[in-house]
């Protein structure tokens, strides 16, 4: 029979989580900013082929939603992952007027190397979790997601800046 705790010391645990998660976030953007350098791009140009990992191929104009760019800046970010070998553009078989981008299967093995490390730790880290424990892990990260996702979009949306004085406005 699982025990449940008191409602205070699920604060506190709750608390221990979202302090714990700024620094998590650092580490992954050092290293995601490492890897782009390493692969000769910027981060954002790696977060764009991130996307296109994740989604599979896209219109520049769907990529852009998915990146939050203009699609002019998209436009250069393709130019610079198509002249590092690491996307290709071509027609879209469905309707042969719109143009497709994904990612070159040298890229996405070069992405690969560079995890290979991390994802032996988190395998390495993950060992000891019981398949329950496991579940409530991809529950929170998935939630975590999920919620993330939702403030961009929110921040995002008209008559919402991110410039100085908008935070904690609702």
């Amino acid at each position: 029979m699982t025990e449940h705790k008191p409602l205070a010391d699920r604060g506190a645990a709750t608390d221990r989580v979202i302090d714990a998660m700024p620094d998590w976030v650092t580490a992954s953007v050092q290293l995601n900013s490492l890897i782009a350098d390493h692969m000769g791009v910027v981060p954002s140009d790696f977060a764009c082929l991130h996307a296109l990992n994740r989604g599979g191929p896209a219109t520049a104009a769907a990529l852009a939603d998915r990146v939050g760019l203009t699609p002019g800046s998209l436009s250069r970010m393709i130019d610079r992952l198509e002249a590092a070998g690491l996307v290709q553009r071509h027609p879209d078989p469905h309707d042969r007027r719109k143009t497709l981008i994904e990612p070159t299967t040298e890229g996405l093995a070069r992405i690969s190397d560079y995890y290979a490390g991390l994802n032996v730790r988190t395998r390495d880290v993950l060992a000891d979790f019981t398949a329950d424990q496991l579940d409530s892990v991809l529950r929170f990260v998935q939630a975590a997601h999920t919620a993330t996702q939702d403030e961009v979009d929110r921040l995002r949306s008209p008559g919402r800046g991110t410039g100085r004085g908008t935070a904690g406005r609702r």
